[in-house]
């Protein structure tokens, strides 16, 4: 593993990074394995508020280029501890005050902010650290090891819940036993990141980057937004609501998913290396396509139990295609100029698909509970459509990755 490691990375820190990653992907594992269950059955959302709580929940996400640009002066590793330190307190607060609906509306949005400062910076750490020629590789051994974390959590997330569940309490009770462990990992992954020692490569990041050569990049976001937050918020109540899921199966799906990716993530970063990011992205807005047609017709083309099956199927397909957004960043970093400029350009990426999110959060809720699942996945599959014109239409830029150094 050192020796890969090394033909991978230039840095020695690396190895603090990753491990960080992987326990902050337990705590996420954790978190989601459980989380919709959560929703449904002690907070009591319906799908229409279930799509509303989305507007909390992705606000850290559309305002992450202003939470940075407020923090220009932190290094990208001190925001990497900050974002654990967020993250912490939300699920200490959910493991005291996540019994009362309006309460837990507010430290679901603090548990948001901490996980989606991570996501541009962990990838901007990620990018900095590769070698020249391995951006791809070293994009997909960051994510493999996240999945290896989200397997253990998704995996261990039910067994907590029955542990907790033979030593009685209410349903609540069991929940609040999830959150703490993800608390404890969560330290743990704080006392980690204090060997990210600052190093000679401070990245000095604008406080925010709009420019007209990454149009094309912002549409995409836009397209991986809506396609994101249809399975996020709405993938897993097909399950609960429509088959009476519950967390075990779930947090199994989930955790399948991170197995799976733990080496679809590598393979595909070596894909985009290979074939480059333009190809893999219109693979992905084609399987995209074909997935959300599954979620909104299975039941009526066959039986339950069939249905139900096939379901399950596509939502591990689906969880595994999110590995192929990986060629959005390539295609950001193959346009920048600077690492400063890359920073800031992702992080105005995930703050533009976060305002497609919440919008589409929103409506796609009215959309189900007014006129059906099938108008919802229906629709998304369009955006999928929208997502594969653009992923067609990119040009090769003129100048190479080599630049970025």
């Amino acid at each position: 593993m050192k020796n890969k490691l090394a033909e991978i990375y230039d840095s020695s820190r690396i190895k603090s990074f990753l491990f960080s990653m992987m326990l902050f992907g337990i705590v996420i594992g954790l978190y989601n394995g459980v989380f919709n269950n959560y929703l449904h059955e002690i907070l009591g959302l319906t799908k229409a508020e279930r799509g509303w709580l989305e507007l909390p929940r992705e606000l850290p996400g559309l305002l992450i280029f202003a939470i940075l640009a407020l923090l220009t002066k932190f290094t990208e590793i001190r925001l990497i501890k900050l974002a654990f330190l967020i993250t912490s307190i939300g699920l200490a607060g959910l493991f005291f005050f996540g019994e009362s609906k309006a309460i837990a509306i507010i430290l679901l949005a603090v548990y948001s902010t901490g996980e989606h400062m991570m996501m541009p910076v962990r990838q901007s750490v990620g990018l900095h650290m590769a070698k020249s020629g391995k951006e791809g590789a070293a994009m997909g051994l960051l994510r493999s090891f996240g999945n290896a974390g989200q397997a253990i959590g998704f995996y261990v997330g039910p067994l907590l819940l029955l542990l907790a569940a033979s030593a009685g309490g209410n349903s609540f009770f069991r929940y609040r036993i999830v959150f703490l462990a993800a608390f404890i990992i969560l330290v743990t992954a704080l006392i980690v990141s204090s060997f990210l020692k600052k190093g000679s490569e401070k990245v000095n990041r604008k406080k925010i980057h709009i420019d007209k050569k990454y149009t094309r990049y912002y549409l995409l976001e836009v397209f991986f937004g809506a396609r994101k937050q249809v399975f996020l918020t709405f993938a897993p109540y097909v399950l609960i609501t429509v088959y009476d899921a519950g967390p075990g199966l779930i947090s199994m799906l989930y955790g399948l998913w991170s197995v799976i990716n733990i080496f679809i993530g590598p393979a595909v970063g070596r894909m985009i290396d290979r074939f480059g990011y333009k190809r893999v992205l219109i693979f992905d807005a084609v399987v995209l396509i074909l997935i959300c047609l599954v979620y909104g017709f299975a039941h009526r083309i066959f039986a339950f139990e069939t249905a139900f099956i096939l379901i399950c199927v596509v939502f591990v397909l689906d969880a595994v295609m999110f590995a192929f957004g990986m060629a959005r960043d390539m295609y950001a970093r193959s346009l920048a100029v600077t690492k400063d400029e890359l920073t800031s350009t992702l992080a105005t990426g995930l703050s533009v698909n976060h305002l497609v999110s919440i919008v589409i959060a929103i409506f796609g809720g009215l959309l189900w509970e007014r006129m059906g699942m099938e108008y919802l996945f229906t629709f998304a599959a369009v955006l999928g459509m929208g997502s594969l014109i653009f992923s067609a239409k990119l040009q090769k830029p003129e100048k190479t990755l080599e630049m970025l150094q």
